[in-house]
């Protein structure tokens, strides 16, 4: 059954809620009394879809239904979760919880974005206070995994492991805060770093840009993948944390940062700041820097995902779990009609496979047909374990035709007809579509080999048994149009 989340505020930080749910295949419900909401909503969800789908390599679910509500009362029925993104006033937040309370479902979720408020202090007054949790997100919430989940002792642990499974379902990393604190844990380290930063600027020590490329060139990368313990492990060499410790200890004792004070925000100070920063990228709309940080982070991040590190790691997770209707199958049994083309690849095109023509570039249709490819020979039976026994394919020859273009964020899929699978030779012919327009075909000719030799051999039985079923089947087939054609004049 489809899940609803209601969106209370529809910023910056609310558009991204509504589109990290909407693509997930929720049903998303929105109030904001600005009369720009939809349309600020929709220029987030636009970056979204091109980057969000990105980040993984299985199709994310058929976006959910999108609607905007006059009342907020409206908005939140039948709403699983509740994410208030409002202004940063106490007395603000607590009148919407009053609000929504009297009109949404006894057992919603209710999640604050606040970075200002504790959980507590939200809860004051309210009808059913231990529905009222703080998930502070990251901005673009569509791309970035973390939420900071704190709660008090009116939320039971049941309801906070409901809640950490519901941000899980769409692909969200929920870090639960031990006790309460003024900015939970992550706002804390940034505003220390924000505290240094100001005085170099100040003191003209560094401009914005320069403090930027500190930060983008060097350690931030680190932390990315790492964090902040486990980078300075490292540091410490073969003897670890302890020994990075006693060298680097000592050095908390000198004058190196000035985290106990903070410059006054002068109207100088500030005119400072600005035009630096004005300087270092204003000749980028808000929306252009938007798009360069998506583009990045999609490209950081799918390189975390091939090391199943960190934030990638998190991300092979939710493919397997997109993954779990098996759409795409793994095993010849998994088949329903043999005697049709078998669906190799489903999966959406990233940012970073598209070139300066702004479609998908060349090289990435061959992995598109490669890695379908490797999907029919997993399907009969060449699997990790049978090529570590000494077996495999080789492609021997591929030709591939460009029909029409593919963009950024489009769902791809390939269905793949045998045309001979027998001996030591497997002919594939691939077709790509976006829904029903074909895009390009592939035609790859295989041959199997002994990695031992790494020459031609015939397949064991576990692979040529189910190849020569598939064959058989697909032999009933249509001959593919521009199946053995060639490049050049007909």
């Amino acid at each position: 059954m489809t899940k609803t989340a209601a969106i209370i505020g529809g910023g910056v930080i609310g558009g991204g809620w509504a589109a990290r749910f909407l693509l997930n295949g929720w049903n998303v419900r929105v109030f904001d009394p600005d009369p720009e909401a939809q349309r600020k909503i929709g220029e987030v969800l636009d970056n979204a879809r091109a980057a969000m789908p990105g980040l993984y390599d299985m199709a994310l679910p058929g976006e959910g239904e999108l609607s905007f509500h006059e009342s907020m009362t409206e908005a939140v029925q039948g709403a699983d979760w509740i994410q208030e993104s409002v202004p940063e006033r106490l007395d603000l937040k607590r009148e919407v919880y009053r609000q929504l309370q009297s009109a949404c479902s006894e057992d919603a979720v209710i999640g604050s974005s606040t970075s200002g408020f504790k959980p507590s202090e939200l809860q004051g007054g309210a009808t059913r206070a231990g529905h009222i949790i703080v998930c502070h997100p990251f901005n673009p919430v569509y791309l970035l995994p973390l939420i900071e989940v704190v709660g008090t002792e009116a939320n039971t642990p049941g309801f906070l492991d409901h809640a950490e499974g519901l941000l899980r379902e769409v692909g969200l990393h929920p870090l639960r805060v031990r006790k309460e604190i003024d900015a939970h844990i992550a706002d804390r380290f940034l505003e220390a770093v924000w505290r240094e930063a100001l005085w170099l600027v100040r003191d003209g020590i560094a401009t914005t840009e320069e403090i930027d490329d500190a930060i983008r060139m060097g350690f931030g990368l680190r932390w990315a993948q790492m964090g902040l313990f486990e980078t300075y492990r490292i540091a410490g060499g073969e003897a670890g944390m302890r020994h990075f410790i006693a060298q680097f200890g000592p050095c908390l004792e000198w004058p190196w940062t000035k985290l106990m004070d903070v410059p006054d925000l002068t109207d100088e100070l500030v005119e400072t700041i600005a035009g630096q920063s004005d300087a270092q990228s204003g000749q980028h709309s808000i929306r252009e820097l938007e798009r360069i940080r998506d583009a990045n982070l999609v490209g950081m991040m799918r390189s975390l995902k091939a090391r199943d590190w960190g934030a990638g790691a998190l991300m092979n997770a939710h493919d397997k779990l997109l993954n779990a209707t098996r759409r795409v199958p793994e095993t010849l049994d998994d088949i329903a009609d043999l005697a049709r083309p078998v669906l190799t690849l489903d999966r959406a095109v990233p940012l970073d496979w598209t070139d300066y023509n702004g479609h998908m570039n060349e090289a990435r249709y061959l992995q598109a047909f490669g890695d379908a490819s490797d999907r029919l020979m997993m399907i009969v039976g060449c699997t990790t374990d049978y090529i570590a026994s000494g077996g495999s394919y080789f492609t021997a020859e591929t030709h591939i035709r460009h029909l029409d273009e593919v963009r950024a964020g489009a769902r791809i899929r390939v269905e793949t007809q045998v045309l001979l699978g027998a001996g030591k030779k497997l002919h594939l012919f691939h077709r790509m579509y976006e829904g029903d327009r074909e895009l390009a075909t592939g035609e790859h000719l295989l041959i199997h080999v002994s990695l031992e030799t790494r020459r031609a051999s015939d397949p064991a039985p576990q692979v040529a048994e189910p190849l020569a079923r598939l064959a058989a089947a697909h032999a009933t087939l249509e001959r593919p149009k521009g199946a053995g054609a060639a490049v050049g004049p007909r």
